[in-house]
């Protein structure tokens, strides 16, 4: 969910490659419809978008329960402290910086996918125990 077309279109290319099926939004707002309509499994969000920001629609994604679990990772060109501890604050998992090293981005989808994957087996069975 990324503002620059160029970005955008070379970050969602880069994930078909690699067997990812992607789903763009061009503002805040399309994000959370999207969201909401989708159930992914993952969300990269652009801290900087036309109309309500990446940050503002991270906010808005954490309110309905489905998706409070939902990996979250925003990426903006700032590459500053300040950015990220408001991206975490907003509910966002990590925050990675443009331009950033493609290995290191699939390893932390990877990671953040694998670890969404123990929090539904360990829900499942905690609700299996009560």
């Amino acid at each position: 969910m990324e503002d620059f077309d160029d970005t955008r279109l070379m970050m969602k290319m880069w994930l078909e490659k690699r067997g990812y099926r992607v789903i763009e939004a061009e503002t805040g707002e399309q994000a959370i419809t999207l969201a909401q309509r989708e159930a992914p499994d993952l969300i990269i969000m652009d801290v900087m978008m036309p109309g309500m920001n990446g940050l503002d629609a991270t906010l808005q994604i954490r309110q309905y329960q489905a998706l409070r679990l939902t990996p979250i990772v925003a990426v903006s060109a700032y590459g500053a402290d300040e950015y990220r501890r408001l991206a975490i604050q907003a509910g966002c998992n990590e925050y990675v910086s443009t331009p950033f090293e493609p290995t290191a981005l699939a390893e932390l989808i990877t990671s953040l996918l694998a670890d969404g994957k123990s929090s539904e087996v360990n829900a499942q069975s905690s609700d299996l125990e009560h």
